[in-house]
C-alpha cells in the first residue's frame, strides 16, 4: 500500500502518523467517532499552518488590482517592446513590494498537502477493509504506540469509509450537499474580496478608461473564470463529495469552513 519512494516518505508517511496521534488521543480519552474526530483535527493542523500562504495570497491580489491602471499604462507604453515591458512592469512589483508568484504559493505549497492528506486517509477510508488497513499501517508508524488493531470508521451515525454514492441512506446526500454550498460561499467571499479591489481601480479611471475596460478581453475572461468558480467548481467538488468516502468530505468541509472564515475576516 505505501511502497518506498520521495513521496510516501516525506508527505504521506509523516500525515499519516499525525493522523494516528490524534486518532490515539481521542481513543484514550475515549471519545466516540475518533476517526472523524482525527481528520478534522490533522485539517485543522494543517490549514493553520498554510494560514500565512493564504493570507499572503489574498493581499498579493489585492495589490495587483491596485496596480492594474499602471500596469495597463506600461502595455500601452511597450505593447511593441515586451522586453521593455517586462523591466518596467518588475520595476513597478519592486517598488510596491509586490512578488507576482507570491498569488501562486498558496496552491504549489497546498497541493503536495493536499494530496498527502487524501492519500494518508484514503488507506482508511477507501473499500472499508480495516483488517487490511491496519496491517498496511502499522508497518509505517513511527512508534510502536501508534500501532492500531480495530478501526471503527463510524462518526456521528455516518460510515466514514463509505461514499454517499454506495451508502443507501438518503441521510449521506446531506454531506455532498453542504460541501457545495460551503464552496459555494467560498467563492462568492473570494469574489467579494476580488470585487473590493476592483473598485479602487474604478474610482482611479475616468468615464472613457471605465469603457474601455468594459470592452477589455481580459475582463470578460477573468469574468467566465469568476462565474465558473461560483457555480461550476462547487457543482464539481458536490459530485466529488457524493463518489468519494464520506471521511474524504469531512477533510474537505473543514478546510473549506477555515477558508470562508479568512476571506470573511479580511473582506470585513
Amino acid at each position: 500500500m505505501l511502497s518506498p519512494n520521495f513521496f510516501n516518505t516525506f508527505f504521506i508517511i509523516p500525515t499519516l502518523n499525525i493522523l494516528l496521534v490524534f486518532y490515539k488521543i481521542f481513543i484514550f480519552i475515549k471519545i466516540p467517532g475518533a476517526l472523524g474526530l482525527a481528520i478534522i483535527s490533522l485539517t485543522v493542523l494543517f490549514r493553520l499552518a498554510l494560514h500565512p500562504f493564504f493570507a499572503q495570497q489574498i493581499e498579493a491580489t489585492k495589490k495587483m488590482q491596485k496596480l492594474k491602471p499602471e500596469l495597463d499604462k506600461l502595455t500601452k507604453k511597450h505593447k511593441k517592446n515586451p522586453k521593455k515591458l517586462q523591466q518596467e512592469q518588475m520595476k513597478l512589483y519592486q517598488r510596491e513590494g509586490i512578488n507576482p508568484a507570491s498569488s501562486c504559493l498558496f496552491m504549489i505549497i497546498q497541493m503536495p498537502v493536499f494530496f498527502a492528506l487524501y492519500r494518508a486517509m484514503a488507506l482508511f477510508l477507501v473499500k472499508g477493509n480495516m483488517d487490511k488497513v491496519a496491517i498496511a499501517v502499522n508497518k509505517v508508524v513511527y512508534s510502536p504506540y501508534l500501532k492500531v488493531g480495530n478501526i471503527s470508521p463510524w462518526f456521528f451515525g455516518l460510515n466514514l469509509a463509505v461514499s454517499p454514492a454506495k451508502a443507501g441512506n438518503y441521510v449521506y446526500l446531506i454531506v455532498p450537499l453542504l460541501t457545495a454550498l460551503f464552496q459555494y460561499y467560498q467563492a462568492i467571499l473570494s469574489g467579494a474580496q476580488l470585487a473590493d479591489s476592483s473598485s479602487i481601480v474604478k474610482k482611479k479611471s475616468n468615464g472613457k478608461n471605465s469603457q474601455k475596460e468594459k470592452k477589455d478581453e481580459s475582463g470578460d475572461l477573468q469574468k467566465a473564470m469568476g462565474t465558473q468558480m461560483k457555480y461550476l467548481l462547487p457543482l464539481m467538488i458536490g459530485w466529488f463529495s457524493y463518489t468519494l468516502p464520506t471521511g474524504l468530505s469531512v477533510y474537505w468541509n473543514v478546510f473549506s469552513i477555515f477558508s470562508i472564515w479568512q476571506y470573511w475576516k479580511m473582506n470585513r
